[in-house]
């Protein structure tokens, strides 16, 4: 019980001080271009650095990976919505495992 409670006050701690110290450092409005823009990214490229290798590892081959990373990006860039988008790409994921298993690839 001892360990859950340690383990949860390290979490909050983690998660606090990264949305507090920029409040407690920073005290004017950042107004440099380049350090904006450059804070309006770091979002999507965190995003990205994790959904990427969970995308590329959560299937049992890599074929069927990137089949389905193909067809959501496709659909996305088409602007479907993301229900569509997470069906058709799991639709194609299974499809080509069922395929890969067919032809003894898997």
């Amino acid at each position: 019980m001892q360990y859950v409670l340690i383990s949860v006050a390290i979490m909050a701690v983690v998660t606090y001080l990264p949305r507090m110290l920029p409040l407690a450092i920073f005290k004017k409005k950042i107004t440099n271009p380049w350090v904006k823009s450059f804070l309006a990214y770091v979002p999507y490229a965190v995003l990205a650095a994790m959904t990427f290798p969970a995308i590329l590892y959560a299937t049992s081959s890599l074929y069927s990976a990137l089949a389905g990373l193909l067809v959501a990006l496709v659909l996305a860039y088409y602007n479907k919505s993301l229900l569509v988008v997470a069906l058709a790409s799991t639709g194609v994921v299974f499809v080509v495992e069922q395929l890969l298993q067919v032809m003894g690839w898997a």
